[in-house]
């Protein structure tokens, strides 16, 4: 099929018909009216744009030269993550006043240092502050303690009755280590703290096994059965007899924890 061309046969070239036809101005296909007149708003000049691009506001000078953009302000309260600045705020543990970001308070309480921190924790968490606090001791472990404590002693031959550490490879007399603790007895209504004291319920323990004991890793019937004193049970009726020492209990004692 053949296609008509208007400048066919009127040109000897296409470098000769690029030469003759103008695609400037209102010749180009996409002419669309021209340049607009506006005024730069930063110095004033008149110059010309083309609509098409986008609204004329500043002069090419300017666009390249001038100082134009102002950044945007982003410090302080004008910051777009802005929570309130910093904060006022006294150290738990010595009273000083120290300055905290919103974001770097954690918690109760406010330090101005590791090592108040430290000392805070280690008074706080001592004693009943501790999550694990189930009462302590009762004090003061009162009457009969110190004989039941010898007579145990003398006769475990002071050593451990778990591991059979001497006295002399601990360093100092084991520790006696109450069966049914003290407060048991203290905590239960027909019975005194000193009926804890008898020598059917106090081992002779090294300090490692001591801590295993309190914490429930040797058994208490492990326990007893390393003790063999031929007595009964003492501490009668809640009292200790200071001349005879304890007497015999007319009922068990209480169940430990």
């Amino acid at each position: 099929m053949d296609f008509h061309c208007k400048h066919e046969k009127r040109y000897c070239s296409e470098d000769c018909r690029d030469a003759a036809v103008s695609y400037e101005g209102e010749d180009n296909p996409n002419y669309d009216g021209g340049k607009t007149e506006a005024e730069c708003k930063i110095c004033g000049t008149s110059f010309e744009y083309y609509p098409s691009e986008k609204e004329g506001l500043y002069c090419p000078e300017c666009v390249e030269n001038a100082d134009w953009r102002e950044p945007p302000e982003i410090s302080g309260s004008d910051h777009y993550r802005w929570s309130g600045g910093k904060r006022e705020l006294d150290c738990e543990q010595c009273g000083e006043t120290v300055e905290r970001n919103s974001w770097n308070i954690n918690g109760e309480a406010t330090f101005c240092s590791d090592e108040c921190q430290y000392k805070w924790l280690s008074e706080a968490f001592t004693g009943e502050g501790h999550p694990n606090w189930e009462g302590g001791d009762t004090g003061n472990y009162g009457k009969g303690w110190n004989r039941v404590r010898k007579q145990a002693l003398e006769r475990d031959g002071y050593e451990c009755t778990h591991c059979g550490k001497s006295k002399e490879e601990i360093g100092r007399n084991p520790d006696v280590h109450h069966i049914v603790p003290v407060r048991v007895f203290a905590g239960a209504e027909e019975y005194e703290k000193e009926d804890a004291h008898f020598l059917d319920n106090v081992v002779s323990l090294c300090v490692d096994c001591h801590r295993k004991a309190d914490f429930g890793a040797i058994p208490k019937e492990r326990l007893r059965s390393s003790v063999s004193t031929g007595q009964e049970t003492c501490g009668s009726s809640g009292g200790i007899d200071r001349e005879r020492g304890p007497r015999p209990l007319e009922k068990e004692p209480p169940a430990a924890e």
